[in-house]
């Protein structure tokens, strides 16, 4: 099949994946619509399904894909639930709609592509006749954007069988041009591991009172100013890690001046580089330091009604070097300042660091050269969150790299409005995969 007809086929493909809406909600319960996208799954790739042997658990999917003999040594996987789409959208986030060589809509990038090419992937080769060496399993959860139960809860039962994997390869980093400022060049960023994230809750209490005669440092008042102080300060601990020194010395080569020179020796420069990433983008400070946002918040009912409680909810992302206790130690330094509470919602599940160095990862590599010629790679530490941190209970190389290549204003589009994959990105996307599939199992 030549690749415009091949493109215009998986364009399609995906848009109808696109169409099928499967937003994800805290505390799902009705999960008729993911079972509904299963039904999809099925009609699109019905050599998969075929082929697999299918286990679901609450609107999740784990498929294992017999090998010619016993053993296993890959896991593919990614998501199919969603965030919601609000806002003002050039092209409706649940049409699927392709037009400007992109296809368009909530999870095009995050994580319906990825999810699609995967499959696409595994469809080709089982329709071809091809017998993996040994079991390939597939893994698609329907709560990664909220809960990450699924994947927890596949990773347990593969871990009470003792089923362990050379490599698992989740979502994760893209195909990026100057992936940090200075860097010119195009980098495939291969996560190597991501932060610990932990929702927490910080309170602040007062008698209340009425609004037409407030005292001074009323709750909200006393939340403000701590969430200032968190805003106007570094109070977490900056580390440059390995993984973040071998970032940088494949980054140098296409940096220049002082910025190449400093970059080339990151080990050396450590004391230099703790001040300087947070100065190159928000991204590249998170990598070293752990990082606090604020998210929600709720004061009283009445307009004219000073609150006995008020609180503002944040998502830390929490350092491999400082964790969650030494993290939680420099965040209540602060708010003991200001007579605020804190709790901890949910402590989230830490992932290791894979080895850069690993036969996993090389053979991640191996695949990018392989089929996106002229592209570097580097390993880096994700500052987001995915699935795969589960999966270090059965795996020691769990990799997190998506086979595409977007543009930064499709990068701040994950999450955001007008998500969007070009068309050129599909089929190299498929023919990864394949790679992968054929190098690993």
């Amino acid at each position: 099949m030549d690749t415009e007809k091949r493109t215009a086929e998986y364009a399609e493909r995906l848009s109808r994946m696109i169409r099928f809406e499967t937003v994800s909600k805290e505390e799902e319960t009705d999960l008729a619509r993911f079972y509904g996208f299963h039904d999809l799954m099925r009609e699109l790739f019905p050599h998969v399904f075929g082929t697999c042997e299918v286990l679901e658990h609450e609107g999740s999917l784990l498929m294992r894909w017999p090998g010619k003999q016993a053993g296993q040594k890959l896991l593919l996987m990614n998501h199919h639930d969603v965030v919601e789409a609000a806002g003002s959208w050039e092209h409706p986030p649940f049409r699927g709609e392709i037009a400007e060589g992109k296809v368009w809509g909530r999870g095009a990038i995050d994580d319906k592509g990825e999810l699609w090419a995967m499959l696409q992937a595994a469809e080709e080769l089982a329709a071809e006749g091809f017998v993996p060496e040994f079991d390939v399993w597939l893994e698609t959860a329907c709560n990664e954007e909220t809960s990450g139960k699924g994947a927890d809860w596949f990773s347990r039962y593969l871990q009470e069988r003792g089923i362990r994997f050379d490599l698992v390869l989740d979502e994760g980093g893209m195909i990026l041009d100057e992936p940090i400022g200075g860097a010119k060049g195009t980098f495939a960023m291969i996560g190597v591991g991501e932060k610990g994230t932990a929702d927490l809750r910080f309170t602040a209490r007062s008698a209340g009172g009425h609004a037409s005669a407030p005292g001074k440092d009323t709750p909200l008042v006393r939340l403000g100013k701590f969430m200032a102080a968190i805003d106007r300060n570094q109070i977490f601990r900056a580390e440059v890690p390995e993984v973040i020194c071998e970032m940088l010395r494949r980054l140098a080569p296409t940096m220049e001046g002082l910025q190449a020179k400093i970059m080339a020796q990151p080990e050396r420069c450590r004391p230099v580089l703790k001040r300087v990433m947070p100065a190159l983008s928000p991204m590249a400070g998170a990598m070293v330091s752990s990082t606090l946002a604020f998210t929600m918040a709720h004061g009283s009912e009445g307009y004219n009604v000073l609150p006995e409680e008020a609180y503002v909810i944040g998502n830390l992302r929490y350092s491999h070097h400082e964790g969650l206790e030494g993290s939680l130690k420099a965040i209540r330094r602060v708010a003991r300042r200001y007579d605020i509470e804190v709790d901890v919602l949910d402590p989230g599940y830490p992932s290791t660091i894979t080895d850069f160095r690993s036969e996993g990862f090389r053979a991640v590599e191996q695949a990018v050269r392989a089929v996106f010629p002229g592209v570097r790679t580097s390993p880096y530490i994700m500052t987001g969150g995915s699935d795969s941190r589960f999966m270090s209970r059965v795996s020691d190389c769990c990799i997190r790299f998506a086979p595409f290549k977007i543009s930064a204003e499709q990068l701040a589009s994950i999450h955001g409005l007008n998500e969007s994959v070009d068309l050129a990105c599909l089929a190299p996307a498929v023919d990864f995969y394949k790679y992968v599939i054929k190098a690993v199992s």
